[in-house]
Parts: C-alpha cells; sequence; structure tokens
C-alpha cells in the first residue's frame, strides 16, 4: 500500500505519515516500490498503527478497494469474489463477524463453501478457489458487507474489474432516474428486459415495483455478473435470466416478448452493426441510420414488447431532432408508437453537461385505437428555476399533481451546449417525479381531454409533429406562448424583479465604495513569504485535502449516497452555498467542511477572471468536500483565514503554482504567503472579504438585470407588456401611436 493509502486509513495527512517514517525507528520499512514511491505491506502498518492506539477511519469500502489493490492487478481475485457477495447477503452481520474471525484456511474453506451454494444464475460464473493471498480480501468484503451492505461490496469489486479491464465509459443509473424510469411502467408489469443491462439497476427498480420476471443482457461479462448478483440480493424471490453479449448483434432472448423494457442504451455507437443487420426483421420502423444507433436500440425494445406493452429509455437529446433520424421518427408517430418525451435537467445522468431524455413507447395493438397526440414535458424547467430561485418569466405553474457500457460518447450538439459540471444544482428526483408522473398519468387516463399546462407539459397532435424536422425535444413543444402568458401576472413580475435589481444596485454601490483605499507609498511592499508546505510543516495550517487532478471522484460504476450537501468548485468561485449531491463527491471526502476553513479550486480554465479561493462560513459548515479542491484549515491563532485566501488567490501566486494551459492544476503546497503579524493580517483579510463581497455583488446583479431583461422581452414580443410612454408620446392616443407606425 502507499503512503496515501496508510494516510487515509489513519485518517491523517500524507505529511504526518512522512514524519512517521523519518521519527520512529520501528515504522514498517518499505516492501515494494521505489524510493521515491515506497509501498508498505498492509497487515504491518495495521499492526504498527494498533500498537499506537490509532484506529482506521478509512471506509468499509475504502478497505476493501485496499485490500484489492494489495494483491495487484491481474490477480482476478474481484472476479472470484462476486459469487461470495450473494452469499454473504443471506448472513447477519454476527455470522460475518464470527466468519471473518476465523483462521485463515477456515475462512477460505468456508468462503468456498458459501459461494459454491449459489444458484446457477449467474453468467460465466464458475467453481472458485481461494488461496491464501486472499484471505485479506475475503475478510474485507465480510466487513463491507457487514458494515456498509451487499450492494457497496459489489460495487467495489464491480469498479475494481472495470478497472483493470479498462472498460471506459461505464456509469450507473442514479437510483432516483431508475425508479422513475419504472414508475412510467403501467401498474401490474411482471415480465421486464433490460437488454444493456449494465450493474440492473432498472432491473431492481422494476422488480421493487413487483416485476418477478427479469431478462437482462450486457457486453461486458463483469456487468452480467454484477446484475445478477444484484438481483440476488435485491429481488431474491424474482426469476432472473441475465447473459453476456451484444444484444443488437447477438440477441440472447430472440423468442422472448415482455410486458416491459427499461433500458439505458450505449449513445452515439458507429460500430453497431449497421451493415450486418440492415435487412433486420427488428427495424418495423425504418432501418435505423449508421449514426443513429439508438434507434436501434429503440426498434429493438419494440420488438420484444407484448402488444400494448410499454418501453422507457433514456436517450441523447440530439435523437430528437437529428434530421438524420427523421424518417425512423415520423414512422415511430405515425405509427402511435411514441407516447411521450420527457427532458431531464443536466445532471441527471452521464454524461453530466447533457439534459437526457426519457422516451415512452408503446408497441401498438393490432386494432387499437388510433394515438391521436405525443406528450412532452419539460423536466428541465423546474430544475432551472429552482437553481436560481427565480420563477420563470412566463409566469406558468408549475406541476404539482441501470448503469450502462458507453463503447463511446454521446454526441454534444448545438442543443445540448455544454456547462460546467459542478454549476446546476442537486436533482430534486422526488420533485422531478412528482412533475413528471402527475402529468402522465392524466395523459394515460383521458389523452383526448387532457389539460395542457403551459411551460410545463402540452399533448401535441400527431399531424403538427409530421412536419419537415419531426423535431421531438420537449422544449420547442412545451413552452408558454402569448396566450398563456397572464399580462397582470408579468406586470407584477416586472415590478418585483425592478425592485429586487434597486437593491441589488445599491448594494453593489455599497460594496464598491471606495474606502480608505491608501497607496503604500513610493514603490510596492516587500515582504518575507513562505509556501504553504513550510506553513504546514511549522503547524500554521493543515491540508486537510489535497485535490489530486484526475481523481476518480463520483465518475465511475457508481456514485455514494450522501446525507449532507456537496461544496463544488463553482460553489468557491460564486459564493453559493453547497449546492452539490452524490455525483460531485470526491472519493476521498470523509473531511467535511467547518467555518474557517480555506477552500481553493484545484482546477481552473486558464484566463478565466473567477474567484479561486474563498472562506467557507456557517452556511458550508458540515458539507462535503466536492472534486477539485484544496482543504486548508488555518490556525486562527497564528493565520487570518481571509487573509490566508487572498493571497492564494492571487492571479500572479496561481500562475506560478500550476501545471498546464488550457486547464491549469493548482498545487497548494506551491502557494507563498507573506510573513505577517496576526493584527496586519487581519487588517488584509477584512479588505480581501471585501473585495470578495464586491466580487459576488457583481455577478448577483448581473444575474438580475440578464433575468429582468429577459423578462422584459418575454412580456413585449408576446403583446402582454405595452412599452412606457416616453416624453415624445405622453398623452398620445395609442391608436395614433398604432397608425403613425
Amino acid at each position: 500500500m502507499t503512503a496515501a493509502e496508510i494516510s487515509r486509513i489513519a485518517g491523517v495527512t500524507r505529511a504526518t505519515v512522512s514524519n512517521w517514517r523519518r521519527r520512529h525507528d520501528d515504522f514498517p520499512a518499505p516492501s515494494a516500490g521505489t524510493e521515491s514511491s515506497p509501498l508498505y505491506d498492509l497487515p504491518a502498518v495495521q499492526a504498527w498503527l494498533r500498537g499506537r492506539g490509532h484506529t482506521s477511519t478509512a471506509s468499509p469500502a475504502e478497505e476493501l478497494r485496499t485490500a484489492l489493490r494489495l494483491l495487484g492487478p491481474g490477480s482476478g481475485v474481484a472476479a472470484r469474489l462476486f459469487t461470495l457477495v450473494a452469499a454473504a447477503s443471506r448472513r447477519t452481520p454476527e455470522e460475518l463477524a464470527e466468519l471473518a474471525a476465523l483462521p485463515d484456511d477456515q475462512l477460505l474453506a468456508r468462503a468456498e463453501k458459501a459461494a459454491g451454494e449459489l444458484p446457477a444464475t449467474v453468467p460465466e460464473a464458475e467453481p472458485v478457489h481461494y488461496g491464501p493471498d486472499d484471505a485479506g480480501a475475503v475478510r474485507a468484503l465480510l466487513g463491507c458487507a457487514r458494515e456498509a451492505g451487499a450492494q457497496a461490496a459489489l460495487d467495489v469489486l464491480a469498479e475494481r474489474e472495470l478497472d483493470e479491464g479498462a472498460a471506459s465509459g461505464v456509469y450507473q443509473t442514479p437510483e432516483g432516474l431508475a425508479r422513475l424510469m419504472a414508475r412510467l411502467l403501467p401498474v401490474g408489469v411482471s415480465r421486464v428486459l433490460d437488454p444493456a443491462c449494465g450493474s440492473g439497476t432498472l432491473l431492481a427498480a422494476a422488480a421493487r415495483q413487483g416485476a418477478r420476471e427479469l431478462f437482462g443482457q450486457d457486453s461486458l461479462p463483469v456487468q452480467g455478473r454484477r446484475t445478477a448478483v444484484r438481483l440476488l440480493i435485491a429481488a431474491p424471490d424474482a426469476e432472473t435470466a441475465i447473459r453476456v453479449g451484444d444484444s443488437l448483434r447477438a440477441d440472447a432472448f430472440p423468442d422472448v416478448t415482455v410486458d416491459a423494457v427499461l433500458c439505458n442504451p450505449p449513445f452515439a455507437d458507429r460500430d453497431w452493426g449497421h451493415d450486418e443487420l440492415a435487412y433486420d426483421p427488428r427495424w418495423a420502423y425504418g432501418v435505423p441510420p449508421r449514426f443513429e444507433s439508438e434507434l436501434a436500440w429503440v426498434q429493438h425494445a419494440l420488438a420484444h414488447l407484448e402488444p400494448g406493452g410499454h418501453a422507457v429509455m433514456l436517450l441523447p437529446p440530439a435523437l430528437a431532432f437529428r434530421s438524420s433520424g427523421r424518417r425512423v421518427r415520423a414512422e415511430l408517430i405515425r405509427g402511435g408508437a411514441l407516447r411521450a418525451v420527457v427532458s431531464l435537467p443536466a445532471r441527471a445522468a452521464y454524461p453530466l453537461h447533457i439534459g437526457l431524455q426519457i422516451w415512452v413507447l408503446q408497441r401498438p395493438e393490432p386494432g387499437g385505437t388510433d394515438r391521436t397526440t405525443v406528450l412532452f414535458v419539460d423536466g428541465e424547467g423546474e430544475q432551472r428555476d429552482g437553481a436560481t430561485g427565480t420563477p420563470s418569466p412566463t409566469g406558468a405553474a408549475t406541476a404539482g399533481a441501470g448503469s450502462r457500457s458507453r463503447r463511446s460518447g454521446p454526441s454534444a450538439s448545438a442543443a445540448s451546449t455544454p456547462t460546467s459540471s459542478a454549476s446546476a444544482a442537486t436533482v430534486d428526483w422526488e420533485g422531478l417525479s412528482e412533475r413528471v408522473l402527475g402529468q402522465w398519468a392524466a395523459f394515460t387516463t383521458a389523452p383526448d381531454t387532457y389539460a395542457d399546462e403551459p411551460g410545463v407539459a402540452r399533448a401535441v397532435p400527431v399531424v403538427d409533429l409530421l412536419d419537415d424536422v419531426v423535431d421531438v425535444t420537449p422544449a420547442r413543444h412545451v413552452r408558454a406562448t402569448a396566450a398563456d402568458i397572464d399580462p397582470a401576472a408579468l406586470a407584477r413580475r416586472v415590478h418585483d424583479l425592478h425592485g429586487q435589481l434597486a437593491e441589488q444596485v445599491a448594494a453593489l454601490a455599497s460594496a464598491s465604495a471606495s474606502g480608505g483605499w491608501q497607496p503604500s507609498g513610493a514603490s510596492a511592499r516587500e515582504w518575507r513569504t513562505a509556501t504553504v508546505s513550510d506553513l504546514a510543516r511549522g503547524g500554521a495550517l493543515t491540508v486537510l485535502r489535497a485535490a489530486t487532478p484526475g481523481t476518480r471522484g463520483s465518475k465511475g460504476p457508481a456514485a455514494p449516497t450522501v446525507d449532507r450537501p456537496v461544496l463544488t468548485a463553482e460553489d468557491v468561485s460564486t459564493g453559493n452555498p453547497p449546492s452539490g449531491g452524490a455525483q460531485d463527491l470526491h472519493a476521498d471526502a470523509a473531511q467535511p467542511v467547518a467555518a474557517g476553513d480555506v477552500l481553493v479550486r484545484a482546477v481552473a480554465s486558464s484566463g478565466r477572471q473567477a474567484a479561486m479561493t474563498r472562506v467557507a462560513d456557517d452556511r458550508d459548515a458540515g458539507a462535503l468536500l466536492g472534486q477539485h479542491i484544496h482543504l486548508l484549515r488555518p490556525d486562527p491563532a497564528r493565520l487570518d483565514p481571509w487573509f490566508l485566501a487572498g493571497f492564494l488567490g492571487a492571479d500572479d501566486n496561481i500562475a506560478s503554482a500550476s501545471t498546464g494551459s488550457t486547464l491549469v492544476h493548482v498545487t497548494p503546497g506551491r502557494l507563498r504567503v507573506p510573513l505577517l503579524p496576526l493584527e496586519e493580517q487581519r487588517r488584509y483579510g477584512e479588505a480581501f472579504r471585501r473585495v470578495y463581497e464586491l466580487r459576488a455583488a457583481v455577478r448577483r446583479t448581473a444575474d438580475l438585470a440578464a433575468d429582468t431583461a429577459v423578462t422584459l422581452t418575454t412580456g413585449l414580443t408576446a403583446g402582454v407588456l405595452l412599452p412606457p410612454d416616453t416624453p415624445g408620446s405622453a398623452g398620445k392616443p395609442r391608436a395614433q401611436e398604432h397608425r403613425s407606425v
């Protein structure tokens, strides 16, 4: 294990581990590695820590990761442990503790026997044999299953397998999204298929909704095993059939039809088999274009449905409007297969910068009723408004009534402009589900009498969709028209915005007042400086978390569950309270933020003028740390926090401690701070705090001014607001004004 891993286990910094090595002769000697990157024996380090009263602060999942890493790449231990997870899920915590306490030989023999009792539902699972080197990993797995649950242990094993197999672009469908998709299915669905099942999140959600026959297929063996074990844990009474293989080229269930399909398929896959599958009978709505693999998955899902069965699929937004897929979209609409399209906010699922869409499809029934409308629901609007605290300009009311294997990334388009992954608020799955499910229930109950809700949902006649574009983007159809806007409500909204803007301008004027700024003299002040590393060694501050570029955060097979907000890098710049969620969490985020901590952005765009540092306040206290943030905790008796933040965030300081060109990566230990008495530090600190408040006031004023301008433009162009009287037109009849124009 590395020094960094020792620091995580012991709950100390890497500098402390280095000090232990220098000061304690009995500290375990390196057993491998190099002089600059030594590796240590885990049992020896644990014994040394116990002897000095240090208890492990690493989570059970992190201890399992460490045990797997110690066995090295290519050991295959993670694959051998999959079946043991299912066996562990059927034991009580007391039984797991007893097993973990056994001597190595007895432990491994019992583990082999327990894993061998697993039903033959795990694809490509072979009889396992555990060798002496596996004892540490087996114990860590049992501990993880006992303390964090079998699902957490399963996710760690899958993470290890995917890393060793260099499988890129494998993301788990968020639990909230999986629940929403499963709840869009009719009540009473029993047989469900996921042809790109990944981690089995969607099938597990279907089981919670009452499904009892579950079919899944994935091209990655590790994902197939993962789904099978997950379903043994989550739905032990269900009948499951999980297969490994390419669902489009080698369908494992060619003769199976089901009540429903849930799927989060690969996006933008150019090697999906276009040429060899050109005459496939599944393409009832037209041959999918070469670069529209998603339309192949849509028709694959429809082909597996019983007449009247539903498919709910997560798809990229470009599929709704790309010209290459126009003909197939038209046939899906004309044939009554496309029932609804729901837009999701960015960050609902990977890729985080794109707002994905849910398509709800239904296989037509012979002789069934013609479907004359398609429902569109804007699930983005509520997140947009909620993130800023600002209602939409129209004043429209809001609704009140599995992991996938990415063989290539989704194609971004002009309609899906990338944004910072840390800039949006955490998805409110409960509110979003209420918004979507209420509209879907009303639409399916009485589609002919469904009442549109401007700005939220609209049922669009099929004939209006079958134009030259066949664009099924929800935002295009849901947005409120002039007839939907209440002129009096919009006028009140404008009045409120002007009042808020006036208050904010006054606050900006106060923040920008030049009081007491004096020149330092004929030349700039000179002072001695010290680096952050020097200050840390001297005890003036502690580097609690030094983010490293490229560190895995939530991008991976599993996103952790958190019960508190996450402070993001964007929050550091904007001054907003913590706005992130599990998807923003750093892999090593055990240390919560405290008031007075100094936060430094670890990554920034070259030339960007956003604030790079900030002092945490009471709003941030207790939040977890997101990705790409350095966390420094100064000793208040020796360092003023705002003094420290101000000098650390200076452009020259950041430039001298950074690497990179387009994106710069800040090394906190190289940042320099003047050595000044505490009283003088506080004077500088108060000045830096005022500068930060000025920057935040400018941003708030600009946002409010932009919102006011958009609202006024909407009202004027929609004909619901009249221009104010000008000096030349005062008293002039409106009709005469119109004629003069």
